[in-house]
């Protein structure tokens, strides 16, 4: 098997690179990797066209090479339940079904990429396409100027992270491994933790800003401004975040990749230029879905009868990053937290300092007025599962109950925005009420 691969490899140009250039792998890749599968090209090395023999070992590596292959058959059924005008709930499934497998693999083909430009290019490219999903689906939001919607969808993706992801794999690992203690290294959490207690002020000083202001009309102007601004130092403390992840301290975040790669010892499955094409093909589908979605998101909700911030918050992260959550989970079975807690706090810091404050300027640029105020209940949400995961990766070690109460958390919000029937578009009037009752305050 291996001589056999090797032999495809070198057809397409390249060969296994060192252990060194693996180093390009993050916590997001190790974790999709446990869903993938080992793909027999026996039968496809019988083919006497080369083109085709390559085109075949193409095609088995990224549709049949992962577990959630059952779900691509969800892609043509969206589009043609779209095509053929059935019921727009029937869209909005299908599509955040299909986005499932899409995700994992738009992991994977950046890991192959990575083989070729090395761990540097290769970790830029995970840092920017690591949640693709989330930013595809903003922009289509942003284009249609569904701000809620996009701002919803963002929330969710990092309480979902924070919440349900960390809380599962610290709950799951604590009973896999009832007997022993699992402990993590705890420079990487501390690291992760810091960049979202400066998300959430930037989160918190539009808000207070708002309410602080007086006149909501007067008080608008300079709440965008301030979002603009508080938009591009994240991005700036981003990009020092990637030096620090890349350059400076680039052993801290790959020590517990080490003992993986020696084990694996695995190369490309794939050429450099059929990843890219696959990975351009794969962000076209991507689009194509997110824009279902976005356009589909209200119908489903009159529907279903759930409202439109459930569905964004709680719902479209739970599926769309389901294979990325499932691996997370199997790590931490194996009592590898250090690459649950990667992907977790990876993400969450990601979606918050890049995916965010990029949605803000992208904005803009449209002429789309966005900024960082997500409303009240939306920013206390956020305040407390920030809290809450920081005081529990504290210590550096881990038990079931400290996941069993991140996740009891996580139901509390996910009740909280199931019964919430705040309109889309419009404020919340529980807001409006507490903020004449903090004017009064402030005059007093």
């Amino acid at each position: 098997m291996a001589s056999n691969q090797e032999a495809w490899l070198l057809e397409n140009g390249k060969k296994a690179l060192s252990r060194e250039t693996r180093h390009g792998r993050t916590a997001h890749n190790m974790s999709s990797s446990s869903l993938r599968k080992k793909s027999d090209l026996k039968l496809v090395h019988k083919v006497p066209c080369a083109l085709l023999r390559a085109f075949l070992a193409n095609l088995q590596e990224v549709i049949l090479g992962t577990k959630l292959s059952v779900l691509f058959p969800a892609i043509p059924l969206a589009i043609a339940a779209e095509c053929f005008g059935f019921g727009r709930p029937w869209v909005f499934a299908l599509s955040l079904i299909a986005l499932t497998p899409l995700a994992e693999r738009v992991s994977f083909l950046t890991e192959q990429i990575a083989f070729y430009t090395g761990p540097t290019v290769g970790g830029l490219l995970n840092a920017t396409c690591g949640n693709a999903t989330e930013l595809i689906i903003a922009v289509f939001a942003l284009s249609q100027k569904k701000i809620e919607v996009v701002k919803y969808s963002l929330l969710g993706s990092i309480l979902s992270n924070l919440l349900l992801v960390l809380g599962t794999s610290l709950f799951c690992g604590g009973i896999a491994n009832i007997q022993s203690e699992q402990k993590y290294d705890r420079r990487q959490a501390d690291v992760n933790s810091l960049l979202l207690m400066l998300a959430l002020l930037c989160h918190l000083l539009p808000l207070l800003f708002k309410f602080a202001g007086g006149d909501a009309a007067l008080a608008a102007v300079p709440t965008l401004q301030l979002s603009r601004a508080s938009s591009i130092v994240m991005l700036l403390a981003y990009v020092a975040y990637l030096v620090f992840q890349l350059w400076t301290h680039r052993k801290l975040f790959e020590d517990e990749e080490d003992s993986d790669d020696d084990e694996s010892g695995e190369g490309a499955a794939i050429g450099f230029w059929s990843g890219f094409a696959w990975l351009l093909g794969m962000t076209v589908v991507i689009a194509l879905l997110s824009e279902y979605v976005v356009e589909t998101i209200e119908d489903a909700s009159d529907t279903w009868g759930l409202s439109v911030s459930f569905l964004s918050i709680i719902l479209l992260p739970i599926v769309g990053n389901a294979a990325e959550h499932a691996g997370a989970i199997i790590f931490a079975f194996k009592n590898k937290l250090d690459i649950s807690l990667g992907v977790a706090l990876g993400s969450a810091t990601q979606i918050s300092m890049f995916v965010v404050p990029l949605c803000v300027v992208v904005s803009w640029i449209m002429g789309i007025e966005m900024d960082l105020n997500f409303n009240l209940l939306e920013t206390g949400s956020l305040a407390l599962a920030i809290i809450v995961t920081a005081f529990t990766l504290q210590d550096g070690t881990s038990h079931y109950m400290k996941g069993l109460v991140l996740l009891l958390c996580y139901i509390i919000i996910s009740a909280c925005f199931f019964v919430s029937k705040t309109p889309l578009h419009g404020s919340n009037p529980n807001n409006m009420g507490l903020k004449t009752t903090v004017d009064q305050l402030f005059r007093a």
